[in-house]
């Protein structure tokens, strides 16, 4: 409350009312609504002003990896299929009922070991027809030729009709063709009637079986398959699907490794055997198979399994590097000038080192980069530390949870 007395030379009276009208025109009134939002602003004030102060005194503490020698492999990654070497499809030349079957799955059979039979009846039953026919046959010949040369005695003797004898000789020329048509029929049913054997090709394992005793083979446009063999299990290979933009860059005898879900923590060492011409296209994307081969030693890797499969492109031995992360970290708010060692208004690759606490720029002439590090030569020594990261206090760490944000500058 504020008050002003007055005292003047008209009188007591005038002088006391002047002074209460100054009185209730000056009179302020403070509530405690208007106190709580005056505590609040002051609040905030300092709130702000502290954050401030914060901010502006917190440095950047700047994440550090040394420059070291090593290896730089970059590579291709693409998926595939694990298939044996070579795979025997098995079919049936003759069609018949599977009368028995001595192989199943994961069978290990020799080569011409018996696998299923298809019932011979009907085939002897056409290998003796063959024959049947080929002695009666034979029989007719036997006596066409008796009678020509018969016939040939009486034509020197003028006896017989010349026609008679040549008539005669025809005759035993064509039992001559039918004969040996018929011995021709024997082969075939012989050989027919072999086919109902069905027997392994090849030595190795059978890793499929399409047939059960009872079943009927139809063996009449396409050639039915009965059972699947895999030659070697301990050979295996990876078909993979390479797309066409990295297909150029891969060649036979390329180094390559790949893993299975089935032994996620194995990496599995192989080798570019072929890189196949053929392209194939699914949905308007070209992709190319680069044949892998393996060794399979233990038999961890089945026929089917899905590998991803990283291949080695190229590959550089005690080449110095430097982390992938250093070549695209740029320093927050640091106005830096043309890298140490090149010439004013170059544009050179570089990366950032710590000099006296701060950082500074070095170029270096990059070579090979794979998804880990990158080859580099100039200005940097094994064991110097460049800079991978950036690390700044937030608005709300404290002294005792110094709690902070990793920042990587964007990628060149």
């Amino acid at each position: 409350m504020l008050s002003l007395h007055l005292v003047g030379s008209d009188g007591a009276a005038g002088a006391g009312s002047l002074a209460r009208t100054i009185r209730a025109a000056l009179h302020v009134s403070v509530t405690p609504r208007r106190l709580l939002v005056a505590a609040a602003a002051l609040v905030l004030l300092a709130a702000a002003a502290i954050w401030w102060a914060g901010q502006r005194s917190a440095a950047p503490q700047y994440l550090t990896a040394a420059v070291s020698r090593g290896t730089v492999a970059p590579t291709i990654t693409a998926t595939g299929t694990v298939n044996p070497v070579l795979t025997i499809l098995v079919g049936s030349y003759v069609s018949g009922v599977i009368s028995a079957m001595s192989c199943d799955y994961n069978t290990r059979v020799r080569k011409g070991q018996l696998c299923a039979r298809i019932d011979p009846r009907p085939y002897e039953s056409a290998l003796e027809q063959a024959r049947g026919q080929l002695a009666r046959d034979e029989a007719q010949l036997q006596g066409a030729q008796v009678n020509l040369a018969r016939y040939a005695e009486l034509q020197k003797q003028d006896s017989i009709a010349r026609q008679t004898y040549e008539d005669e000789g025809a005759l035993v020329r064509q039992l001559q063709g039918t004969v040996q048509f018929d011995r021709a029929a024997v082969r075939t049913a012989e050989v027919n009637l072999g086919y109902t054997d069905i027997v392994s090709p090849v030595d190795g394992t059978v890793v499929a079986r399409n047939i059960t005793v009872g079943q009927t083979v139809a063996a009449s446009f396409q050639t039915p398959t009965l059972f699947l063999i895999a030659t070697d299990l301990t050979k295996m290979q990876v078909d993979t699907n390479v797309p066409e933009s990295d297909i150029g860059a891969i060649r036979e005898g390329d180094e390559a490794r790949f893993t299975v879900e089935a032994f996620s923590d194995r990496a599995f060492p192989g080798r570019v055997a072929q890189v196949r011409q053929a392209p194939q296209s699914v949905q308007n994307v070209v992709t190319y198979d680069a044949v892998v081969t393996a060794d399979n030693d233990q038999f961890q890797l089945k026929p089917g399994m899905t590998a991803t499969v990283a291949i080695v492109t190229d590959r550089r031995d005690d080449v110095l590097r430097v982390p992938g992360q250093a070549m695209r970290f740029v320093p927050g708010g640091v106005q830096a000038g043309p890298a140490a060692g090149t010439a004013g208004g170059a544009a050179p690759q570089r990366v950032w080192v710590l000099r006296n606490g701060q950082p500074a720029a070095v170029a270096v002439r990059t070579g090979l980069a794979d998804d880990s590090y990158t080859e580099v030569a100039g200005g940097l020594q094994p064991g110097d530390e460049v800079i991978v990261g950036e690390q700044r206090a937030s608005a709300s760490t404290s002294a005792a949870a110094p709690a902070g944000s990793l920042r990587l500058g964007p990628g060149r």
